[in-house]
């Protein structure tokens, strides 16, 4: 900053208001500027964070195993979205993957060590260890979802799976259908839980509980392993509805291997209009994710309790997407 000063004829004081965003005249600010390229001065971030005891940085917790981390577009969407918005924001988003007991130790000191600012949780469990150190620590986070043990004070963004899950499949009966079945993925988690929820709202009186079949995660294996006890229960099954878009493609499958048409004999719904549900033939009826903007939600929600606010939980619309697997 001294030679910046000296470089542009003026105080180190000037200098620092332009570098915090404080008002000084066009004239000094440009030639302040002209003195940074020449100089090639960078600003010492860790210091100046030392001081305003600020890291400018908020992790992003994924609390799943490492290969469905990169296999799950809803994941990498959130990503994206959280990133553009803490960038906006000029804080840096930091990557961290729990796949493990060790790793839940690992993070939970990171946490504690003050390295970032908040915290965006996505995938959190009932009784998730990271819920409780995260509450513990007063940190600021946002989770993606809503775990029934969640402290009220954390606030959350999601969308409403069980309303949503209803409305699909109450679509897949009036099409006629009359023995449907449930890949049922992650029903540790809330959007799992609530997914099934909302399935057997929909069938009401009718609803077979051996007709559900119930998956770790939502992953393409689930939906094979899924749909092959399916049909071993119930092999006149004429609608299926998976937990996800990646459960349903490997459900189609199945069902293509077994001789069973879609949608002729079986209509098959998924939800989260990704990626998967435009891959597949037909392509996928589905419930829209709004994947990006849950990320660019909880980003801002972090954000703002970061500056001192406490935000209200945001539920964003999920609409049914019809398409021709159904």
């Amino acid at each position: 900053m001294h030679d910046v000063a000296a470089a542009a004829g003026v105080s180190r004081g000037t200098v620092s208001r332009v570098l915090n965003g404080g008002y000084v005249s066009t004239e000094a600010r440009a030639a302040i500027e002209a003195a940074i390229a020449s100089v090639g001065y960078v600003p010492n971030t860790a210091a100046r964070n030392l001081v305003r005891r600020r890291s400018q940085a908020v992790g992003f917790l994924t609390l799943e195993p490492h290969s469905l981390l990169l296999e799950d577009p809803n994941i990498g969407a959130i990503m994206l979205g959280a990133n553009e918005t803490l960038s906006i924001a000029d804080h840096q988003m930091v990557s961290l993957v729990v796949d493990s007991a060790r790793d839940t130790e690992r993070v939970a000191r990171y946490l504690s060590g003050g390295f970032v600012d908040g915290a965006i949780v996505v995938s959190a469990r009932t009784h998730d260890p990271i819920t409780r150190v995260i509450a513990s620590l007063g940190l600021p986070a946002v989770f993606v979802g809503h775990p029934p043990d969640l402290s009220r004070e954390i606030p959350w963004v999601g969308i409403d799976n069980a309303g949503s899950a209803q409305a699909i499949v109450t679509r897949l009966i009036a099409t006629g259908r009359s023995r449907i079945g449930m890949i049922a993925s992650a029903l540790d988690r809330d959007s799992g839980a609530d997914r099934l929820a909302g399935f057997r709202a929909a069938l009401g009186e009718r609803f077979d509980p051996a007709l559900v079949v119930e998956a770790p995660l939502y992953d393409y294996t689930a939906g094979v392993k899924g749909m092959r006890e399916l049909l071993s229960r119930e092999p006149l099954v004429d609608g299926v509805f998976a937990a996800s878009d990646a459960v349903a493609a490997g459900a189609l499958e199945v069902l293509r291997e077994s001789g069973r048409a879609v949608p002729a004999e079986v209509g098959l719904v998924g939800f989260d209009n990704s990626t998967w549900a435009l891959r597949t033939q037909p392509p996928l009826s589905t419930i829209h994710q709004p994947a990006r903007d849950v990320g660019s939600v909880a980003a801002d929600l972090v954000l703002r309790q970061i500056d001192g606010e406490h935000p209200d939980p945001v539920v964003l619309p999920s609409p049914v997407v019809w398409r021709a697997s159904a």
